[in-house]
């Protein structure tokens, strides 16, 4: 896929955009099952849009077929929506999302390495069910597992989408059969053939005091030998060389204030804050096992609003704000 990066201008004001990967509770350490689709944690989604609200974000929930396909999950998400106080996108999990006619592996968990015709049938099921149970059709788009592929782009613009926010900088995850984004910038840009697609990047970054060439680095000390040697531990408890996401999940508030400092010192505009749905209750993903862990995440995702919209001066947009405003 060619892109063309978009260089904001020093002089725009921070912009954060906060994606929701909206989707069924399952063991993370567990294969991939086609019947693991609940979603009770849907019940208590109003924890976090209440902290939205506080702030003034309108979030983008991605929803994926577990949750466009039961009233469970789209209820509260369709209030929301039809309030202004949310975006609805789409996220594919092709292990749920008919039709299931692929063996379940890790690499097919990947949507972008399945062949067109099934990547496309998959596309085209959880985006007729969207619209159908949400009453809009969605075009912001994030593929499962971060996993585009080579006829991605072509199946986004076939089904007018405006949005794909599947790049997770900097993470590789190339060993499990899925895309390395590890050399990726965080600018946004533009791809696509027939008609001009924007694309977001998941804010991460390699920071700490060792010189250029942390990618590679990085990359060298997650070998098998080394990091069962702890080095890439080692290597962040010194300051050396961390691989930091802006997300609550598994890093700190003040991981995420070092990681916005830096990325806006560098000059990037667009920032992309994101987590996952089951979060918002205990016992669901590895981040949030108890009532401690909740209180823990919810006062995260306060405390880097409240940073970023003070210390920084950033504003909030969806994704669809950002693509008008780049685009003008």
């Amino acid at each position: 896929m060619q892109i063309t990066p978009i260089n904001v201008a020093r002089s725009v004001q921070p912009m954060l955009s906060v994606i929701v990967h909206t989707e069924e509770e399952f063991d993370w350490n567990q294969p991939f099952d086609r019947n693991a689709t609940t979603v009770s944690h849907m019940r208590h989604i109003d924890r976090i849009q209440e902290i939205f609200d506080n702030f003034h974000i309108v979030p983008t929930y991605v929803c994926d077929y577990s949750i466009a396909n039961q009233k469970e999950g789209y209820l509260p998400l369709r209030q929301f929506a039809a309030e202004g106080r949310a975006l609805i996108g789409a996220h594919l999990h092709p292990w749920v999302t008919p039709p299931l006619t692929e063996e379940l592996s890790r690499r097919n968990s990947y949507p972008g390495n399945l062949p067109l015709e099934l990547e496309r049938a998959k596309f085209v099921t959880l985006t007729e069910r969207i619209t159908e149970n949400f009453g809009v059709r969605p075009t912001v788009y994030l593929a499962g597992r971060y996993g585009n592929g080579p006829n991605s782009a072509r199946i986004l613009e076939e089904l007018g989408y405006e949005v794909d926010a599947s790049v997770n900088v900097p993470m590789d995850f190339s060993r499990d059969g899925g895309p390395d984004y590890s050399s990726h910038t965080n600018h946004p840009f533009w791809f696509g053939e027939k008609r001009r697609l924007l694309g977001l990047c998941y804010s991460g970054d390699f920071l700490g005091w060792l010189p250029a060439g942390r990618a590679a680095l990085h990359r060298i000390s997650t070998l098998p030998a080394l990091e069962k040697a702890h080095i890439p531990g080692i290597l962040a408890r010194l300051g050396a060389l961390d691989r930091i996401g802006l997300t609550p999940e598994g890093y700190t508030n003040q991981e995420m204030r070092w990681l916005t400092k830096s990325l806006v010192e560098d000059g990037f505009r667009v920032l992309v804050f994101y987590f996952h749905s089951p979060s918002v209750a205990p016992g669901f993903t590895p981040y949030v096992r108890n009532s401690a862990d909740l209180e823990a995440f919810l006062t995260n995702c306060r405390d880097y609003f409240k940073f970023f919209m003070e210390d920084i001066g950033g504003v909030a947009k969806t994704p669809l704000q950002i693509k008008d405003l780049l685009a003008s």
